[in-house]
């Protein structure tokens, strides 16, 4: 079902390390010289009627290359697409001119109503066929092709029929989309649903991986005495997070990289600081390639 070829033919450029734009940093990183190569920006953030923040993200994308990564467009939803969301997306595709346009591989809207979270879908045949023809659909429409992003779950489903990379490989296969692999949303649903997260790495079509997301999570105790992993986005990355990590980019060569942090956000020299174990590891790997050569 894996849809496998060279993973140095991949479908996206490295763009190096990155960090997600928040508000709280924008004036830090139009003023001052920055070490980091590229920034991802919430589309949902830029297609307000907010001229400043449109401003902003114009200033900064003549430094530097941008990512587009959505919350909303609620791909595996039964509701209809929200054309005017679309719309409006591809307005802001067209005058910031990003390298990269993302979303999640869940649903958030139900009857027309937004239940304001990245729900998780079951893994069947059918759900993968609606997933990927929806996809296609806003391919077309942008005229680009987009990336879709694992995300975390709490819950499984017990009408599931493949395991999670299964039902992505084979999304990214009917739609010839690309794939936004978040590491550290693999590690915590290795941990709250049981398997080997390095599995799941090699069950995908890692050509198509053109984003990496890096972040943080707590560790909660529950009732009856079990672990489960939270994807909070408000603590460092931990080590085994950078574990897996070092296991993707093993297996790709450098890739596009960022740290997401989205609550209790630190200092901009903090996340700056907080990149570096990345960028160690993508050296490393550039090294053992120069020396095989």
């Amino acid at each position: 079902m894996t849809d496998k070829r060279p993973i140095r033919n991949r479908l996206f450029p490295d763009l190096g390390m990155g960090l997600g734009l928040r508000a709280c940093h924008h004036e830090h990183v139009v003023n001052n010289p920055v070490r980091v190569n590229w920034f991802e920006a919430i589309t949902e953030n830029y297609m307000l009627d907010d001229d400043r923040a449109f401003d902003v993200l114009l200033k900064i994308r003549e430094r530097f290359p941008i990512a587009l990564h959505g919350v909303s467009l609620s791909i595996a939803s039964s509701d209809p697409l929200d054309r005017d969301y679309l719309s409006r997306l591809k307005r802001l595709i067209e005058a910031a001119e990003p390298v990269l346009v993302s979303d999640h591989c869940s649903w958030s809207f139900f009857d027309g109503r937004n239940l304001h979270d990245l729900l998780p879908v079951p893994f069947t045949e059918e759900a993968a066929a609606h997933v990927a023809n929806r996809v296609q659909e806003v391919q077309d429409f942008l005229g680009r092709r987009i990336l879709l992003e694992n995300v975390s779950s709490y819950l499984t489903y017990q009408f599931s029929e493949m395991s999670e990379w299964e039902f992505l490989s084979l999304i990214a296969q009917k739609a010839d989309c690309g794939l936004l692999l978040d590491v550290n949303n693999v590690y915590v649903n290795s941990v709250n649903h049981g398997f080997d997260p390095v599995k799941f790495l090699d069950g995908l079509p890692l050509w198509r991986v053109g984003q990496v997301h890096l972040a943080g999570h707590r560790e909660k105790i529950n009732p009856d005495g079990s672990r489960i992993l939270v994807d909070t986005h408000d603590q460092p990355v931990c080590d085994a997070v950078w574990e897996l990590y070092s296991e993707l980019v093993k297996r790709t060569g450098p890739i596009s990289t960022m740290v997401e942090w989205d609550a209790e956000i630190p200092s901009f020299d903090r996340l700056e600081i907080e990149i570096a174990p990345a960028e160690r590891i993508r050296n490393r790997v550039k090294e053992s390639e120069l020396n095989v050569l």
